[in-house]
């Protein structure tokens, strides 16, 4: 399914769910996962100063730097980092290009628990092992049964995503073969998988995957 795209003066931004005018009601939400935004920023386009309340962000950065400034300063998220931003009862900040064409992926999520303080934390996950490794849990993520995972795959690898009641599946880079899928995905490519079953997948090309699990 084609996501729907937003374009914007030095910015591109692809969203897997209804986002802003864009509307799908069929494509709201899966489980507490409500946006999946892929952007594109040139290299010192972004976003101004704007504010969020009651929602995790989840970004990875796939190429580039992003600066993400707030109350707190501004610091630097690098290709390969990942920042969980639980927003809490408001938390206004802003993010751009730190000088590099960058792509990075956000995730938006519903917590079991709205107010607080909002929380920032910033990690590099070791994606060496060729499988995909737990990269937030429940508690980073304030998500009762919650899961994130990240792996960097070689090509012609298979594996068997962990069971879960909701899982969401998204290819960051590469591709997938047929396997146990219906039909090949490439890069920006996802699915949403009910039930807990076994799903094996296989990479054609070296690929990233992003996989999230909910427990309903």
């Amino acid at each position: 399914m084609a996501r729907f795209v937003t374009r914007q003066t030095g910015r591109q931004t692809r969203h897997s769910f209804s986002f802003g005018s864009s509307y799908d009601p069929g494509r709201v939400a899966f489980g507490p996962l409500f946006a999946l935004n892929d952007d594109l920023l040139g290299g010192d386009a972004g976003y101004d100063a704007h504010e969020h309340s009651d929602v995790v962000l989840v970004t990875w950065v796939v190429t580039g730097r992003l600066a993400h400034e707030d109350a707190s300063g501004c610091r630097t998220q690098s290709a390969g980092e990942l920042a969980v931003t639980r927003a809490g009862s408001g938390l206004t900040h802003s993010e751009r290009a730190d000088g590099l064409a960058t792509r990075f992926v956000q995730a938006w999520l519903r917590p079991d628990e709205t107010g607080g303080e909002p929380t920032r934390r910033t990690t590099s996950p070791d994606l060496g092992s060729g499988e995909v490794v737990v990269v937030a849990d429940e508690e980073d993520l304030g998500i009762a049964g919650a899961t994130y995972r990240i792996g960097d795959l070689p090509e012609g690898a298979t594996l068997t995503l962990p069971p879960a009641p909701l899982r969401y599946v998204f290819v960051v880079t590469g591709a997938l073969v047929r396997s146990s899928l219906a039909e090949p995905l490439s890069a920006g490519d996802a699915f949403e998988v009910t039930g807990d079953h076994d799903l094996t997948l296989t990479t054609g090309v070296p690929t990233q995957l992003h996989v999230w699990s909910f427990a309903g």
